[in-house]
C-alpha cells in the first residue's frame, strides 16, 4: 500500500469548493429516475445523459470526483472516448461503486447487510486498471422501533471496514459511507444518538482492520430528523448537531467528509453543509458526495432531448456552483433565487 498516493487522491477529492458527483445509480435506480421525465431506460440513454454531465465543463469545474456504476466505468461516449477520459480530462477523480446492495440480514428484520465482498480484490484491480482511483461502499442503517440493532451496526461496520481494507490494498481510496436513513417519523434526536454510535463502530472496526485513516473519505448523512417527523429541525440545529456528532466519533485524521443528500431537497441540502462549515475551523474538509440533490434539475431539463442537452448542463453547473460555495461556507440563499 502506498499511503503518501492514497492520501493525495484523498485530499484531491475533497478540495475545498469542489465536491463528488455521486452518477452511480443503478440501473434499477435510474430507471425510477428517468420514469418522472418519461425517458425509457436503455444503456445508450443511460450514456448519453452521463456524457453530457461529463462534458459540462462549467459544472464539472466544482467537480472533485464522480462515482460510477461499473455499467459506466466501461462505457465509451458517442464518439468512442472513454466516458472514464471525459471525466479525468475535466480534472475529477474517477471511482467506483463495488457494492452489491443492502440486502435483509438473516435473524434481523427491518435491517439490512450489504454484500458483495466475494471476488472484490480482483474485480477493483479491473476497474482501477480501467482507470478508477477510489471505491465505494454503502451501508444503510434504519430507526425504527427498536432500530437500529447493535448485531446489525456492527456486522455492516465489519463489511465496510474488510472492503476498505481491499481498496487500500490494490491501490484505491475507499468512500466509507454509513447512512443513517430518513425514513421515518423519528426526531433529530434519534438520528443524532444511531449516527453517533454508528461511526464509533465504524471507526473502531477500520481500526481494527488496519485501514489507514489518512487515505480515506467518509460518507456519512447529517444529523436531520426523519422525513416524516412532525418537528424538522433549522439549518442552524442540524449544523450544530451534525458537527457536535463528528467531533465525537471522526478521527482528525481523515482528510475529509463528503455528505450524501438522503432525501433531503436540493437547497436543504447545500444550505446545512454551508452552515456547517461556517462552524470552522473544523478537524477536517466538509464537502458534498450528492447524487439527486445535482442531479433532478439537469435531468428535468434534459427529458431525453437531444435539443435539450445545454439546458441540462446549465442546471447541472447551477446545482454544482451552490454546493462548490457551501464547502466553503459561502452559500447564500439569495443565489439560488438569483439564478
Amino acid at each position: 500500500m502506498d499511503l503518501n498516493a492514497l492520501n493525495d487522491i484523498a485530499e484531491r477529492m475533497v478540495t475545498p469548493g469542489k465536491g463528488i458527483l455521486a452518477a452511480d445509480e443503478s440501473t434499477s435506480t435510474i430507471q425510477k429516475r428517468f420514469d418522472k421525465i418519461g425517458v425509457e431506460n436503455t444503456e445508450a440513454n443511460r450514456r448519453d445523459y452521463r456524457e453530457i454531465l461529463f462534458r459540462a465543463a462549467d459544472g464539472m469545474s466544482h467537480i472533485s470526483g464522480v462515482i460510477l456504476f461499473r455499467e459506466t466505468l466501461y462505457q465509451d461516449a458517442a464518439d468512442g472516448t472513454p466516458l472514464v477520459r471525459l471525466i479525468e480530462r475535466a480534472g475529477a477523480v474517477p471511482g467506483i461503486k463495488c457494492d452489491a446492495g443492502a440486502k435483509p440480514m438473516a435473524l434481523f428484520p427491518g435491517e439490512t447487510l450489504t454484500e458483495g465482498l466475494d471476488g472484490l480484490p480482483a474485480q477493483l484491480l479491473k476497474d482501477r486498471e480501467r482507470g478508477a482511483r477510489f471505491a465505494k461502499w454503502r451501508a444503510t442503517i434504519y430507526i425504527g422501533d427498536r432500530l437500529p440493532t447493535l448485531g446489525a451496526i456492527k456486522a455492516n461496520a465489519h463489511a465496510l471496514a474488510r472492503y476498505a481494507a481491499i481498496c487500500q490494498e490494490v491501490g484505491l481510496v475507499p468512500i466509507v459511507e454509513p447512512e443513517v436513513l430518513m425514513d421515518g417519523a423519528h426526531d433529530i434526536e434519534a438520528c443524532d444518538a444511531a449516527t453517533r454510535l454508528t461511526l464509533r463502530l465504524v471507526f473502531q472496526e477500520l481500526a481494527e482492520q488496519r485501514v489507514a485513516l489518512e487515505g480515506m473519505v467518509l460518507k456519512p448523512n447529517m444529523v436531520v430528523p426523519g422525513q416524516d417527523c412532525p418537528r424538522q429541525a433549522s439549518v442552524e440545529e442540524v449544523a450544530r448537531r451534525s458537527i457536535a456528532a463528528f467531533k465525537a466519533t471522526v478521527p482528525a485524521a481523515v482528510p475529509g467528509i463528503a455528505f450524501l443528500s438522503g432525501g433531503q431537497s436540493d437547497e436543504a441540502a447545500t444550505a446545512h453543509l454551508s452552515a456547517m462549515n461556517q462552524l470552522g475551523p473544523l478537524p477536517w474538509k466538509l464537502t458534498f458526495s450528492y447524487g439527486r440533490a445535482l442531479q433532478a434539475a439537469p435531468q428535468k431539463a434534459w427529458s431525453g432531448k437531444p435539443e435539450n442537452a445545454a439546458a441540462a448542463q446549465r442546471a447541472f453547473a447551477h446545482r454544482a456552483r451552490m454546493n462548490g460555495l457551501a464547502s466553503l461556507g459561502k452559500w447564500e440563499g439569495v443565489l439560488e433565487k438569483a439564478a
